[in-house]
């Protein structure tokens, strides 16, 4: 192997982690609410999230077998632009990894700075993906099949939160008396 190919491999996987933690920071940036929340469902139910991440997957592959299939490009182009959304979705939820690996990590300087957290986090979380072999085929999946549960988790409880609505607030005392005429 020739010092190019090195090169090149070494820049591809350095291309592949910075973006991987920029989309970690936008995530926190965009969505602060729903990385939190992933945060703590990490905390809580992170088997539960592998395992509704991994179950999710089974029909993305089916579609990936299918858009595979379909040799017109409209459809086949549709087909992995709805397939691609539970990557960004995965990417979100392992924001969620990251911002609880960095908020373990934080000292008191960073309270308050979700951003910084998910930076300490992913640089760490990223650095865990070069190992050879366990990096790449174990916990790169791993996150981002957790993330995707995760991510799930978090809609799903969002969902059942905004069900429930929020409780009636009595009406203030000078609110009460308004009157419309």
């Amino acid at each position: 192997m020739i010092m190019a190919d090195v090169l090149t491999w070494f820049l591809i996987i350095s291309g592949i982690y910075l973006v991987v933690v920029a989309y970690w920071l936008a995530a926190v940036a965009l969505f602060p609410a729903s990385v939190e929340r992933c945060r703590d469902l990490y905390g809580r139910r992170s088997v539960a999230a592998s395992l509704v991440g991994a179950a999710a997957l089974v029909p993305l592959a089916a579609l990936g077998a299918i858009t595979a299939a379909i040799p017109h490009p409209l459809i086949s182009g549709t087909l992995l632009v709805i397939a691609l959304v539970p990557v960004l979705m995965a990417l979100v939820g392992s924001a969620g990894l990251a911002l609880r690996i960095g908020s373990g990590l934080a000292g008191s300087t960073a309270e308050g700075m979700p951003g910084r957290n998910v930076l300490r986090g992913g640089g760490v979380l990223g650095l865990t993906f070069l190992l050879p072999f366990i990096g790449w085929f174990v916990v790169l999946p791993w996150a981002l099949i957790s993330g995707l549960g995760v991510a799930l988790l978090a809609m799903r409880s969002t969902r059942r939160t905004h069900a429930v609505g929020p409780a009636a607030l009595p009406l203030a005392a000078d609110q009460s008396s308004v009157s419309l005429g």
